[in-house]
């Protein structure tokens, strides 16, 4: 096999630091093409989540769009966390989730730019770098709730050794991020993956949830179709949909929730924001929920000029109203 080139050899180091470095290595004059992902991401650094194979063998990468814009993770055979510091901390950590419809990470608006803004607010912040299920990977419902355990637990893990406050981790997630954040808050004890070590052994429940625009049916007629597709396959039996329905898995044990929809969400319909927090209710949870008229979907921090731009602040009042209540 020929040496690679220098400018190649680059590629493919910052590819497999991305977790991405099966695509490079087979279509190096497609990747170079593309643009590199948010200079803040790529500075922010990155922490493994498993060591060697993921649990659930099999990665296919799969064809990358000419399209796609760099701030679309796939191919994510290293997931991880990404870690944002603020310039000064307020004790409490936050795991963002973003979203793609479980077909992509949207690291932009979902990541890097709401790192941004926590950070500013004194959170830790880490971005859940997650397996996608149509990747090949054995037990495909199971996989991002397996990195979402594994990753709740280490955001713990370094509360604990950084001097912040263990007992103050929230998660936050988009779209199908959070799906995938509401079956953490839901069944965080369920056993997806066989313990490796001692940090299997700490708790993965959240202190406090956030759902942005959140995917919460699997089934029609609220579900986000591509979503559930990717999760569950073509054909899923009913109880594989009834599994990865988090509406129907609420407890008495599960954290307070903070939920946010635009009215005019055409992609995933508020309806499953609303099913969310009928639930909660239900089980006499703590739940508070923002329906804005105008906002449609992915708008991440939102604009300013409207009302879904202001949430993040209203998101921090009630979170750390929710931290001095436990505290």
């Amino acid at each position: 096999m020929a040496a690679l080139s220098l400018p190649l050899r680059a590629a493919l180091l910052l590819s497999l630091a991305l977790g991405t470095g099966v695509a490079v290595a087979q279509k190096p004059a497609a990747m170079a093409e593309r643009p590199a992902p948010p200079a803040a991401w790529t500075a922010a650094p990155f922490v493994p989540l498993w060591t060697g194979t993921p649990p659930g063998g099999g990665f296919r990468p799969v064809t990358v769009p000419a399209d796609s814009p760099a701030t679309f993770l796939r191919n994510i055979d290293r997931p991880g966390l990404r870690l944002f510091r603020p310039a000064r901390a307020n004790g409490a950590s936050v795991l963002v989730v973003p979203g793609g419809a479980y077909d992509f990470l949207s690291i932009g608006n979902e990541g890097v730019e709401i790192a941004e803004r926590l950070n500013a607010l004194g959170y830790t912040v880490y971005v859940l770098v997650y397996r996608l299920p149509g990747e090949g990977w054995a037990n495909r419902a199971d996989v991002p709730l397996q990195d979402a355990q594994r990753g709740l637990r280490m955001v713990r893990t370094a509360a604990s050794k950084d001097g912040l406050d263990p007992h103050r981790v929230a998660v936050l997630g988009f779209s199908a991020g959070g799906h995938l954040t509401a079956t953490l808050e839901t069944d965080f004890a369920q056993t997806v993956y066989p313990a490796r070590d001692a940090i299997d052994r700490i708790d993965a429940r959240p202190d406090a949830a956030a759902l942005i625009y959140p995917v919460i049916a699997a089934a029609p007629p609220f579900t986000h179709a591509l979503s559930a597709e990717r999760l569950l396959g073509k054909k899923p039996s009913a109880a594989a949909i009834a599994r990865r329905s988090p509406a129907d898995h609420v407890t008495a044990t599960t954290p307070p929730t903070f939920l946010l929809h635009a009215m005019d969400d055409g992609a995933v319909v508020p309806d499953n924001s609303m099913a969310m927090m009928a639930a909660l209710r239900r089980a006499g949870r703590p739940v508070e929920a923002h329906f804005a008229a105008e906002g449609g979907h992915g708008f991440g921090v939102g604009s300013p000029t409207l009302p879904v731009g202001h949430w993040v602040e209203t998101f921090d009042h009630w979170l750390q109203r929710q931290f001095a209540k436990t505290g």
